[in-house]
C-alpha cells in the first residue's frame, strides 16, 4: 500500500499509487505522493515521471471516512493541504509527468491529472468531480484544463462524468488504449520524451509553466476557501454523513 517508486532504464520513473479498495487517499497518502513526486523530480537522472495506480480506478479523491471520523476540522485542513501539495508537486515537477488513467478518476484524481503534462487513458476511464454531492468544492481549476469552460461548469454542478474518448476529442487525453495496454502506452510516450536532451526538456517544462494563462496553485487555493466555508456552516458534515449511510445500505 502507499506510493511505490520504480526507476526504469533511460531515466523513467514510475510512481504507482495503491490504496485499496478504490484509491481514496487519506491525509498521509496525499503527502506521501507529493514527496515521491518531489524526490523523483529532484534526481538529476530522472527524465520523465509516469504516474499510475493499481486497482479498479486511478483515484477516488479523498478518504471521506477519515474526514467523517474527525469531530473537528483537523483532518479537513490536513487533507486540503495534502491535496494542494500533491497537485502542486505534479505541476512543479521539473520533468514532464504522464498520467496513466484507468477506470474512475474523480475528485482529487482530477487535480493530479489536470496538472500533469500528458494523459494516457484506458478505454473504460471516466473523469469527474462529485464534490458538490460531497459538500465540498475544488479542482474546477484542473477540470477546466481537461474540458471546455461550459462543459466544466455543467459537470461541476451536476457531478456528471466525461469519458476518455470525449477528452481525446478535446485533445486533453493524448491516447486511449485497452486497459491491458495502458502502462505500455504510457511508457512509450515516456521513452519518446526521455530520448530528448534532458536539459532541453527541463527548460521546456519551465517555459510551458511560465506561459500558462492561469496560476493553478493560487486558483486551487482560492477554491479551497469555499470548501472551508461550507464545512464551517455544517452542511458538509451533514452531506458526508448521508453519503456514509448510503454506502452502508
Amino acid at each position: 500500500m502507499g506510493t511505490q517508486i520504480e526507476r526504469r532504464d533511460g531515466g523513467i520513473v514510475v510512481l504507482t499509487v495503491d490504496h485499496p479498495p478504490v484509491n481514496a487517499l487519506p491525509v498521509k497518502g496525499w503527502f506521501d505522493l507529493a514527496e515521491a513526486l518531489r524526490d523523483s523530480g529532484a534526481q538529476e537522472q530522472t527524465r520523465v515521471v509516469v504516474l499510475r495506480a493499481e486497482g479498479r480506478g486511478f483515484n477516488a479523491g479523498v478518504d471521506i471516512k477519515e474526514l467523517a471520523a474527525d469531530p473537528g476540522h483537523e483532518k479537513l485542513v490536513a487533507v486540503n493541504n495534502g491535496c494542494y501539495e500533491a497537485f502542486k508537486a505534479v505541476y512543479e515537477c521539473p520533468v514532464p509527468v504522464i498520467s496513466a488513467v484507468q477506470g474512475f478518476c474523480v475528485g482529487g484524481g482530477i487535480g493530479l491529472v489536470g496538472n500533469s503534462d500528458v494523459i494516457v487513458a484506458s478505454d473504460d476511464a471516466t473523469f469527474g468531480l462529485p464534490e458538490v454531492d460531497r459538500g465540498a468544492l475544488g479542482a474546477a481549476t484542473h477540470l477546466s484544463r481537461l474540458v471546455p469552460q461550459h462543459m466544466m461548469r455543467a459537470m461541476f454542478y451536476t457531478g456528471q462524468t466525461a469519458t476518455a474518448q470525449q477528452l481525446a476529442e478535446f485533445g486533453s487525453v493524448h491516447k486511449v488504449v485497452a486497459r491491458e495496454a495502458l502502462l505500455d502506452a504510457a511508457l512509450e510516450v515516456a521513452s519518446d520524451i526521455a530520448a530528448k536532451d534532458p536539459l532541453v526538456i527541463r527548460k521546456a517544462k519551465a517555459a510551458l509553466n511560465g506561459i500558462d494563462p492561469v496560476d493553478v496553485n493560487r486558483s486551487y487555493r482560492f477554491e479551497q476557501g469555499f470548501t472551508f466555508e461550507l464545512n464551517l456552516t455544517g452542511v458538509s458534515d451533514k452531506i458526508r454523513a448521508e453519503f456514509g449511510r448510503e454506502k452502508e445500505a
